[in-house]
């Protein structure tokens, strides 16, 4: 027994580090090559490593065709407030369908968990529409509305489970104490879910963040698209890259706030997900 479960143990330990090269590897050449020169990188070969740090050429490349700076504050701006308000009203449903006595639970449950059983592809032609009638096309309050409004089934889903395992007992001394059903949830039940609400501002902030599609239908000005529509429009004529390790610097630059929100939620993550997906 004690030797099966040192085989079971090694062999996970070797299946982690591989699944680590496979995802680390990559990002690694896209450094390596994004400090090399043009002719360096056109005459060189993909894997050669560079003779020196050569960004200079790139950052000025990219300030001529693109607002980095912008891109970033825009995706910061929709990925935090979307993330938060979809994540309270997720809270707000999922405690309402599972402590307090509404009818059809199930019901609302399922209208609203609907949201992610059709592609998302599906949602542009309506609100695109629906954005162009009201005026919220091309603005960052449009922005904000459909990320949050496309973020909250998924929330809702989780934190409903996670809810749905927490007893009733601390809520009901907490009335018998005159606690009104809103004091129950911020006080005891919204403390109690700060794992799977960590992990899925995580997750919702990165969808976000990397999200092309709904940025490039629903936004048109450089001030107001988020940073990968704005790497985007880094490529030449037809798709043609005119300067690839300028591209690959500004890949790797536009990484760094999903890496650093990674590193500052780090420690509620695993418990978040392995909690909230029971």
């Amino acid at each position: 027994m004690g030797r099966l479960n040192k085989s079971k143990s090694k062999f996970l330990n070797i299946s982690l580090c591989i699944l680590s090269f496979i995802w680390i590897f990559p990002f690694t050449f896209v450094l390596v090559n994004g400090v090399k020169s043009g002719a360096e990188y056109n005459k060189g070969n993909f894997w050669d490593i560079p003779k020196g740090f050569s960004i200079a050429n790139s950052l000025e490349f990219i300030s001529e065709r693109v607002s980095l700076s912008a891109g970033v504050g825009n995706s910061l701006l929709y990925g935090i407030s979307s993330a938060i308000l979809a994540i309270v009203l997720s809270a707000l449903a999922a405690y309402s369908i599972t402590k307090l006595k509404v009818k059809g639970r199930f019901f609302w449950f399922i209208l609203i968990y609907s949201g992610t059983i059709f592609p998302f592809q599906m949602y542009l032609v309506p609100v695109y529409k629906m954005f162009a009638q009201f005026g919220l096309y091309d603005t960052q309050i449009g922005m904000i509305i459909f990320y949050t409004a496309i973020s909250i089934p998924f929330c809702t889903f989780v934190l409903r489970n996670f809810f749905n395992d927490i007893g009733n007992e601390q809520s009901e001394a907490a009335r018998i104490d005159g606690a009104t059903d809103f004091q129950i949830f911020y006080r005891i039940y919204l403390p109690m879910a700060k794992a799977p609400i960590s992990a899925l501002f995580l997750f919702q902030f990165s969808f976000i963040w990397n999200d092309l599609l709904f940025g490039l239908t629903f936004s048109k000005s450089a001030n107001i698209r988020p940073i990968m529509t704005v790497l985007s429009q880094l490529n030449g004529p037809n798709g043609a890259t005119t300067n690839t390790p300028a591209v690959l610097l500004a890949c790797a630059l536009a990484s760094i706030p999903t890496v650093l929100i990674y590193a500052l939620l780090n420690k509620n993550l695993e418990t978040g997900f392995v909690v909230g997906g029971k």
